[in-house]
Parts: C-alpha cells; sequence; structure tokens
C-alpha cells in the first residue's frame, strides 16, 4: 500500500509541475523543447498512477481482461522513455533539421516497442491476475516473455540516457543557477534508483530463466526503487520551474534577510514595524514589508555607526585572507552589530542619545545589498566578535562619536 502511496505522491509531483508549466507552455508551444517537456511530464504522471497496484486490480477490473493493466503501464512505460531519450535530443542541441530527424526516429522507434508489447501480450497467454510479480511469474511464458524484455530494453535505453545527460548538464550548468542544478541533480539521482530497479528487474527476470528463484528483487526490492525514482524525477522537473519563479526569489530573499531583520526590528520604528501582514499574505509584500524595516533600522542606528570598529574589522577581514570586496561587506556588517550592542546597551542604562549620524558609515550601510549584508551579518566570525564588543579599535585609530 505505501509503494502505490508514494506512486500515487509523485504522479501528483508531476502534473504539480505541469500546471506550473502551463502558463510557459501555452506561450511557447511552438518551441521543440517546451512540448518534449510536456510530453515527459504527461505521460510520467500517467505512469505513475497506472503502475500503483490498487490502479492495476481496477483496470484489469475495468476491462474485464485479466492482467491488461500488464500491457498498458508497459506502454506507457516505454513511451516516457521515449519522450526522455526525445527531451536529451532537444537538450543537447544541433541543427534544427538533425534533431527533427532524430526526433522522429526516435518516436517511430519507441512506437513500434509500444506496439510490439500490445501484440505479444494478445499473442501469449496470461491466465492469472498478478498485481506485483508478473514479471518473474512469466518470465518463461511464450510470448508474454519477449513482451517483459520489450519493455525492459526499451526502459533501460531511456534511463540511462536521462541520468547521463542530467550528469553531464549539471556538471556544466552556471552554478548561480541553483534551482536548475538542484533540479537535474535530483532527475540524476532518479535514473540511478531507476536503473537499480532496473538491474533488480533482470537479474529476477534471468534467474527464472537460468531456473532460479530471485523473485525477491522484482518483488520487494525493484517496487520501492521505482517509487522513490519517479517522486525524485518528478520533484527534479518542479524545482526548476518553482525555482525560477518570482513567488520564489521573493521567498528565497525574504528568508535571507531574517538575521538582519531580527537584529534590527527593535529599532525601527513602530509605523514600520506595526505595518499588518495576514497569514495570505503574498511573499512580495512580505518582503518588501522586512526590506522596509530593515532600511528603517538602519537609519535608526546612523548615529552609532562607529568608523574605527570599521576599520579593526576591516583588517581583521583581511587577516583572515577575504579579498578587498568581501572584507568591506565584513567590516560594515561589523559596524553594524556594534552599532545595535552599542544602542541596546544604551537603551538598557537609560535611553543615552547617540553622537551625530556619520554620512560616510551610513551611506555605506545604504549601499550595501540587504542579503549579502545579512549573509556577513550572520556567519562572519569577525562580525560575531563585533557583537560580543570583543573587537577592539587599534590603537590611534580615533574615538568613537558618542554622546
Amino acid at each position: 500500500m505505501r509503494y502505490g502511496l508514494v506512486l500515487y505522491l509523485a504522479g501528483s509531483v508531476m502534473a504539480l509541475a505541469l500546471l506550473i508549466k502551463a502558463p510557459a507552455m501555452r506561450r511557447s508551444w511552438d518551441q521543440p523543447i517546451i512540448r518534449a517537456v510536456c510530453a515527459l511530464l504527461g505521460v510520467g504522471c500517467l505512469l505513475t498512477f497506472l503502475a500503483a497496484p490498487p490502479s492495476l486490480a481496477a483496470v484489469n477490473g475495468l476491462t474485464g481482461v485479466v492482467n491488461f493493466a500488464a500491457p498498458l503501464v508497459y506502454g506507457v512505460l516505454t513511451a516516457f522513455s521515449g519522450a526522455s531519450v526525445v527531451l536529451i535530443l532537444h537538450w543537447s542541441g544541433g541543427p534544427a533539421a538533425s534533431l527533427r530527424r532524430a526526433t522522429r526516429l526516435t518516436v517511430g522507434a519507441f512506437a513500434a516497442v509500444t506496439a510490439a508489447i500490445a501484440v505479444l501480450f494478445a499473442l501469449g497467454d496470461a491466465p492469472v491476475e498478478r498485481l506485483r510479480d508478473l514479471d518473474t511469474y512469466y518470465a518463461n511464458t511464450p510470448w508474454i516473455r519477449e513482451m517483459i524484455v520489450c519493455y525492459l530494453l526499451a526502459h533501460t535505453v531511456g534511463s540511462t540516457a536521462l541520468s547521463l545527460l542530467s550528469l553531464k548538464w549539471m556538471l556544466r550548468v552556471d552554478p548561480a543557477l541553483r534551482p536548475l542544478r538542484t533540479g537535474l541533480a535530483l532527475i540524476m539521482s532518479g535514473g540511478v534508483l531507476d536503473l537499480g530497479y532496473l538491474v533488480a528487474k533482470w537479474a529476477a527476470v534471468g534467474a527464472r530463466w537460468a531456473g532460479r528463484d530471485w523473485d525477491g528483487l522484482s518483488t520487494y526490492v525493484a517496487p520501492p526503487l521505482a517509487s522513490a525514482a519517479a517522486l525524485l524525477v518528478g520533484c527534479g522537473f518542479v524545482v526548476p520551474v518553482v525555482g525560477g519563479s518570482p513567488v520564489w526569489r521573493d521567498l528565497s530573499q525574504y528568508r535571507r534577510l531574517r538575521p538582519l531583520w531580527k537584529a534590527l526590528r527593535g529599532f525601527a520604528s513602530r509605523s514600520v514595524t506595526t505595518v499588518p501582514l495576514t497569514w495570505w499574505s503574498p511573499p512580495g509584500i512580505r518582503l518588501v514589508h522586512r526590506e522596509s524595516v530593515i532600511a528603517d533600522g538602519l537609519l535608526a542606528l546612523a548615529g552609532w555607526c562607529d568608523p574605527p570598529v570599521r576599520r579593526a574589522a576591516l583588517a581583521a577581514a583581511r587577516r583572515q585572507g577575504l579579498d578587498a570586496a568581501e572584507a568591506a561587506l565584513v567590516a560594515d556588517a561589523a559596524m553594524l552589530a556594534a552599532a545595535c550592542r552599542e544602542r541596546a546597551a544604551a537603551e538598557r542604562a537609560g535611553g543615552a542619545g547617540a553622537g551625530p549620524a556619520d554620512p560616510a558609515a551610513a551611506d555605506a550601510l545604504a549601499g550595501r545589498p540587504l542579503a549579502a549584508l545579512a549573509r556577513a551579518f550572520r556567519a562572519s566570525p569577525v562580525v560575531a566578535a563585533a557583537r560580543r564588543g570583543s573587537l577592539v579599535p587599534a590603537p590611534g585609530s580615533g574615538e568613537r562619536p558618542g554622546p
């Protein structure tokens, strides 16, 4: 039952990918690669729903033909393998005429295998319903044996091609395109698990041909591998689609700004911090609110920015081997952390006011990308030292403009 639930979950993930991709598909349906992705997701969704044991029993019952679900699933699986190869051809690129010719040959070859599966099932005799072990149970039955070999060969070709090309593109894609790299890694991992499924299937069927009983590989080892592979491949197609969307970018930026927002929200004015947000507020609104709180907090701390602390932090960062740009970023974050600490201490001591704002220090903070500043604020040991108050300005560097 759990095997079936995982397959249904994988099918739902692929259906979600189709829904997310639908607007782009409508706009770019004339592009072959879009059609290939659509075909792969559509066939994959159908396959995962059909391959679950409850679905197999339902198909057999509805048609009234014992084991009718087997050639149906094998045919859809072969179509999925063919769609994988077509997608790989378009990912690989090349002259348009060559791609069209290779696509037609691939579609023709896998369609022929699908037709052969149907014919072989019609010629064979499989009178006993087998929902989980049909491959091994009928491994030596004339015509059914050949049907099993056809689908295993086609699936091996498709899964191998998908795994190899996903690895190739994952190694070559720009590291900055993290959603795409993650998606390719998931597809490759799913392909590897699917190859494990095929190894188990081939071994069990081959053992039957040799007069041995390795049915457990096909019945108990292969299904979990197949369900996990389907789930990973489905997620692999969802992640680049969702990860490249404006909503995902807003959510990622919102999450990255949390360390800075958490440190500065206590100093921002109430007119900013009390703006109501509901649980259904979209990520873009939440991001704007968080950025407003941070900007107001930076403004409130302008009079507490201490250039000597910044110089000490800059020297410490350079001693750690950071380049000039990264060291300057760390120094600004350290100056901000020290300002937070000193203002909080002053407020606890009775609300002493800050000195005059340092325009240069305030401008340096305001000009920093907030995500980069938040990263340094959270992770740098120099900033941690400034937050603790253990980052001491060098002698003769000047006094802080304080009260």
